[in-house]
């Protein structure tokens, strides 16, 4: 369930000694994301507001959200892996449920990102919340 995911994503965060490493670990959260198929980068799965290219294509079976994403910027993959262990396989009824700047800020990624990777990142909860809100 994506929430344990996250969970356990918190636990690896805490283990971590600095900021540094954790800033890493979101690196190597995004090489580890899967590549989104060229074809499902279009204009419908664009996010405005990122300073780095980024994709995000959202689905909804049986009230059920998934997405996958992609970005030209390795750090903004680590945040949409990120993303994607706080918010898929969730209900979307439970979507605008979540306190995400609570939930990141146990992360430590509120106070170490810079402006325009916390506008990129707000721009992309804000589809995802906006898409599950909509079904």
């Amino acid at each position: 369930m994506a929430q344990a995911d996250f969970e356990d994503l918190v636990e690896t965060f805490e283990l971590l000694e600095d900021w540094e490493d954790r800033y890493r670990h979101v690196i190597d959260l995004g090489k580890a994301l899967p590549d989104m198929p060229e074809v499902l980068r279009v204009p419908a799965t664009k996010v405005d507001g990122c300073a780095s290219q980024v994709w995000l294509h959202i689905t909804i079976d049986n009230g059920v959200l998934t997405f996958i994403g992609e970005s030209d910027a390795i750090i903004v993959r680590g945040l949409i892996a990120v993303l994607m262990t706080l918010y898929s396989g969730l209900q979307v009824s439970e979507i605008g449920r979540i306190d995400v700047l609570a939930e990141l800020g146990r992360l430590g990624l509120n106070e170490h990102l810079s402006s325009q990777r916390s506008n990129g990142l707000r721009a992309m909860v804000t589809r995802v919340v906006e898409t599950a809100a909509a079904a």
